[in-house]
């Protein structure tokens, strides 16, 4: 049985990833924030860590927990936005930060943490789930948060890519797409159940030969 770990896990796209990959019999390994979060992904089979990926001793101590445990697909999903739409004058710094603490240094601490257990699996995959707003070739200005952090994750994967390759580990930035989330908003065109059947398409295609790409959720490269 195959197993992958799921960061930010309660909601979202992480809980349709959860429920998806233990519907079809994953053992799925989830990382909350909460105790009211665990309790809902608990119902669905899943082994919840509280583990904020902000919080280097919580990430010690999941790594503890989970040592020697092979982990075939590894998906840094946790993310937040911040502020939407800051104009220059306007920018929110406290905001930047926090955003950047969540989405760039959260997976590379999740990634260093957890790096021998995906090594000791069969599929040895990490998945950094990113955005095509991180895409600084299809830049369009008008958004510094959000967007940087994203490039900036991107980055991180494709040095992991890099340097994990000796030891056949795949690595990719994957963007769901604008799917209607509390983040993406009601307008957002892809229901979560559609994007994350993408995402997982690409994630069960993925060999070494595609390590250190960027793929939107219909198998699409995007630029970087």
């Amino acid at each position: 049985m195959p197993t992958v770990l799921i960061t930010g896990a309660g909601r979202g796209l992480g809980y349709e990833l959860a429920r998806q990959y233990a519907a079809d019999g994953w053992k799925v390994v989830g990382t909350v924030r909460n105790a009211k979060a665990k309790a809902v992904l608990a119902k669905l089979g899943v082994d919840v860590h509280l583990a904020d990926v902000t919080d280097r001793k919580a990430i010690g101590r999941l790594a503890e927990s989970l040592k020697g445990i092979p982990i075939d697909v590894l998906v840094c999903n946790a993310g937040i936005h911040g502020p939407k739409e800051l104009p220059l004058g306007e920018l929110d710094y406290t905001s930047w930060e926090e955003v950047l603490r969540v989405n760039v240094l959260g997976p590379a601490a999740v990634v260093e943490a957890l790096l021998e257990n995906v090594a000791a699996s069969e599929r040895k995959i990490i998945v950094m789930m990113s955005s095509r707003m991180g895409s600084i070739g299809e830049s369009r200005g008008g958004e510094y948060l959000y967007p940087s952090s994203k490039a900036a994750l991107n980055m991180i994967g494709k040095a992991l890519s890099v340097d994990l390759a000796r030891r056949g580990i795949t690595v990719v930035s994957l963007s769901p797409g604008w799917v209607r989330t509390d983040m993406g908003g009601e307008d957002a065109p892809l229901a979560p159940e559609t994007s994350i059947r993408g995402v997982r398409k690409v994630i069960a295609g993925l060999s070494l030969e595609k390590s250190g790409k960027f793929f939107n959720h219909d198998g699409s490269a995007i630029p970087w």
